[in-house]
């Protein structure tokens, strides 16, 4: 029988720590935990966990002390991270980002479903061989979204999976890529800087390089009415995604299922 998987939670409300902590026991992980950055720190070099729970706000040592440490460290380094944000505010996402963590959770939308999915998708769970598997054929996504945030966000996530990723923030330069690249898939926001999704996308399905007009398209968008999905539809989207409503880890499995068949 294999080892159960371990997590560190380093959060120091205790409410909030105990309610992540019963939901992982649940789930079936070895859990332990820690209430301040000073503590998990040491916890880390000790239980040696596959994936650490990090909040930011915390007394002695803070979640940033804590990952820049990590950074640093060659082997603590190894550990995923998924950042438990007070705030949910984009410039604490980017500074984690571009200190490795892995994904994020905001408090004010707790939801122990979601620290479940997130921590599946990145340690393992049921489907995690199966997408691996497909990804290790090095599948290429292009994501056209001007949006910095989640284009970093879904970009660290499909690079995490095993696919190869490139980026745009407007039409113009995802039509030449596309062009240029030829993706497995695309990702596409239709609020963009000059010409919209909607647009792109009929570029995309009425080019006469049968190669190109195949490509499937997601779209990725803020616009939810029934009238726009329609639109996306009839021109030829393979999936209508709501920002709102969709995780990265759900972008990464509606991919799966599109690629992956």
């Amino acid at each position: 029988m294999s080892a159960k998987k371990k997590i560190l939670v380093i959060e120091d409300e205790k409410t909030l720590s105990d309610a992540i902590i019963k939901k992982l026991k649940v789930e079936g992980y070895e859990v332990d935990s820690a209430y301040d950055g000073s503590e998990g720190l040491e916890k880390m070099r000790m239980f040696k966990p596959d994936l650490v729970l990090l909040d930011i706000l915390m007394p002695k040592v803070d979640g940033f002390q804590v990952m820049e440490t990590v950074h640093k460290n060659a082997e603590l380094s190894k550990i995923p991270i998924i950042i438990i944000s007070n705030s949910g505010q984009p410039v604490e996402i980017e500074r984690a980002i571009k200190l490795g963590v892995k994904d994020y959770l905001v408090k004010a939308e707790f939801d122990p479903g979601e620290v479940i999915d997130k921590v599946k998708n990145i340690i393992g769970g049921p489907d995690q061989a199966n997408g691996a598997a497909c990804a290790r054929g090095k599948k290429n996504i292009l994501i056209v979204e001007d949006d910095q945030l989640l284009r970093s966000l879904c970009s660290r996530k499909f690079v995490d999976d095993g696919f190869h990723v490139e980026t745009a923030v407007d039409a113009e330069d995802g039509l030449k890529k596309i062009a240029s690249q030829k993706p497995d898939l695309v990702l596409l926001d239709l609020v963009l800087p000059g010409m919209n999704g909607f647009e792109t996308l009929q570029k995309i399905k009425s080019n006469p390089d049968k190669e190109i007009s195949g490509i499937p398209v997601i779209i990725l968008s803020n616009l939810g009415q029934e009238t726009d999905i329609k639109k996306g539809q009839e021109l030829g989207a393979a999936d209508y995604l709501i920002k709102a409503s969709t995780t990265t880890n759900e972008i990464v499995e509606k991919v799966r299922k599109i690629l992956c068949a």
